[in-house]
């Protein structure tokens, strides 16, 4: 299993996101995808793909005189990743209270969505029985 840092923030998240699109891209190519939308200077983006470079989630490749990044990580492996870290903040340390909490929360937002999280969770279960 490759070893990579998450994404720290949104801009770093929307750079990888579309790389994943891209499959393969320029700096330019991305800022002129992320980075100039949001108003961003070419610097910014630059500055986002290395970060994302010394993090593992992306590697470079030398494409005619400039360089071409791709996603070093699948996208799965990487929202996976997040909602686990997602899941753990939100939960905290007291874990069974929360989880009462957010089906009280899925009940008041949409009722039919504990089906769905019924459904999600014995599949889960069903899944492992069977690994």
């Amino acid at each position: 299993m490759p070893s990579f840092r998450l994404p720290a923030d949104e801009r770093e998240y929307a750079v990888l996101c579309a790389l994943w699109d891209l499959r393969s891209a320029s700096v330019r190519e991305l800022h002129e995808r992320v980075g100039a939308p949001d108003g961003l200077v070419y610097t910014t983006t630059a500055k986002v793909v290395d970060r994302l470079r010394d993090k593992g989630l992306i590697v470079r490749q030398r494409r005619g005189g400039a360089f071409a990044y791709a996603a070093a990580v699948e996208r799965g492996a990487v929202e996976r990743a997040r909602a686990r870290q997602l899941v753990a903040r939100f939960l905290g340390p007291g874990p069974r209270a929360a989880v009462a909490a957010l089906a009280d929360a899925v009940d008041d937002l949409d009722p039919e969505l504990l089906d769905v999280l019924e459904r999600a969770i014995r599949d889960k279960k069903r899944s492992e029985r069977g690994a």
